[in-house]
């Protein structure tokens, strides 16, 4: 008597299931991509190929069209020229020798407005450190 077996195993593998959650994973990561928004400005900084160590507490960032923008608490905020020492004098102090401020400004920008930024922090004793993209 030749018994048959009738639970027969299906080999094949269906790929369906993993490419649907490759899929999501894809959709996913495009649109938290694209919910972050960077608070950046596209500067184009001077070359250099000198770096400092120090790290600075905020940054103040001019653009080619002579706009000025402080980074507070990681958030860019838009200031006119005549609000930038009373900013930096009530958020950090002055004659505090410790304090460090990144200045970003783009090549085209005369350096005329860069040295009223570094008077400014000449006379608050800040130290300027001016930012530069690699050479």
């Amino acid at each position: 008597m030749a018994l048959k077996k009738r639970n027969k195993v299906n080999a094949s593998f269906s790929m369906s299931s993993m490419t649907d959650i490759v899929f999501l994973l894809l959709i996913f990561f495009m649109v938290t991509s694209t919910l972050i928004a960077p608070n950046a400005l596209k500067l184009l900084l001077p070359q250099s190929n000198n770096q400092t160590a120090a790290k600075p507490i905020t940054t103040i960032s001019i653009t080619s069209d002579l706009k000025y923008y402080i980074n507070d608490d990681n958030k860019l905020q838009s200031v006119k020229f005549g609000e930038i020492e009373p900013f930096l004098t009530n958020k950090f102090g002055s004659g505090n020798d410790d304090i460090f401020i990144s200045l970003h400004a783009d090549q085209s920008v005369p350096v005329n407005e860069v040295v009223k930024i570094m008077n400014i922090a000449r006379r608050n004793k800040y130290k300027m450190i001016l930012a530069t993209s690699a050479e």
